[in-house]
């Protein structure tokens, strides 16, 4: 009799036992987020632990949030916040996700870099991608040491970047966002590359400058290697380049869409139409298309372009001036024709 008034009195024990079992689980073992998506939280150098629930507000509930307090709290949390940005996935625990942020495991950002045309929109671009500053990464990429560190000047630091997606931190500091890049530049001027680029008499950041003028004549990456042999024809004859893209760098108006002739006078170690050879540096971040069409250029005889009077985007080329007045003519005619000024 005593032994069945014992096991009686043990259930309510075992029930309430099993309950806060239970409820810890929910609590502590529970998914965090209420989303069904992957969510970011973004956690900067400044934040506290204050500002930190601020952020997970969207994602957890109240209650989740008061455990992740309570966490904090008995591992000190607040003394040791890592910057980053965490993602915080549907099916991860209160516990799960309090331990990514306290031991920094962070996810990385895909960066894509973008075919700038100014180094100040580079700034902007990663400035809204990374933990970074845009004034302070402008003012870098215009600062003559700076470059200089990195191998470059102010004029060819744009040669640095290469288009291509990369898996960064985000909360990754300057220096090591260039020595980053430096490196992907390094791998991707290989053996290879380097060897026709001295066959061409060319230097990479020589590559560079004509490739972003090529990019600027066209989009048809097709078409790319026939310009750039035209380009490198003229620059072999010592004549000027005479490419319309260096004059609208020159004047720093990218939405010119015709060159009149009182602009071909800019004086500006840019303008292709007043200084022979190539300018200073690159006129925007080259793309690979364009740095391989230089690299691997279709040889001909042509001197001269023109855009076509189709506005395909492609051009017609000729090899002496008297067939390039009489493209130029239908295309002048075909830019009044539609009333482009």
């Amino acid at each position: 009799m005593n032994i069945i008034k014992k096991k009686y009195y043990l259930i309510p024990t075992i029930v309430c036992l099993l309950g806060l079992a239970a409820l810890t689980y929910f609590i502590v073992l529970g998914c965090f987020s209420k989303s069904e998506e992957t969510e970011y939280v973004f956690i900067d150098n400044d934040d506290d632990l204050d500002s930190v629930c601020v952020k997970l507000e969207p994602i957890a509930s109240e209650q989740k949030i008061g455990v992740f307090r309570m966490l904090s709290r008995h591992w000190r949390y607040a003394d040791h916040i890592r910057s980053g940005r965490y993602a915080i996935t549907p099916d991860e625990s209160t516990i799960t996700v309090f331990r990514h942020l306290k031991n920094g495991h962070q996810t990385p950002v895909r960066l894509t870099i973008p075919e700038s045309r100014t180094m100040d929109r580079l700034a902007g671009f990663l400035s809204k991608k990374l933990m970074l500053d845009s004034l302070t990464l402008a003012t870098s990429l215009q600062d003559s040491a700076f470059c200089a560190h990195l191998g470059y000047d102010t004029a060819t630091i744009a040669s640095l970047f290469v288009p291509d997606t990369y898996e960064i931190y985000w909360n990754t500091p300057l220096d090591l966002l260039m020595e980053r890049l430096r490196k992907e530049h390094d791998h991707f001027w290989n053996g290879q590359r380097i060897a026709k680029a001295t066959s061409l008499g060319l230097t990479e950041n020589e590559v560079c400058t004509l490739a972003s003028i090529i990019d600027e004549e066209t989009a048809n990456n097709a078409e790319k290697p026939m310009i750039a042999g035209m380009y490198l024809n003229r620059l072999k004859k010592g004549m000027p380049l005479q490419a319309d893209p260096t004059v609208k760098f020159a004047l720093k108006n990218f939405a010119l869409r015709r060159i009149y002739h009182d602009m071909l006078n800019y004086n500006s170690p840019y303008n292709t139409y007043k200084n022979t050879g190539l300018p200073p540096g690159p006129i925007k971040i080259a793309s690979v298309a364009g740095i391989d069409a230089v690299l691997n250029r279709v040889e001909h005889d042509y001197l001269y372009m023109c855009a076509k009077e189709d506005f395909s985007g492609t051009h017609n080329f000729a090899s002496n001036y008297q067939d390039h007045l009489k493209n130029a003519a239908r295309y002048a005619q075909a830019l009044n024709d539609r009333g482009i000024k």
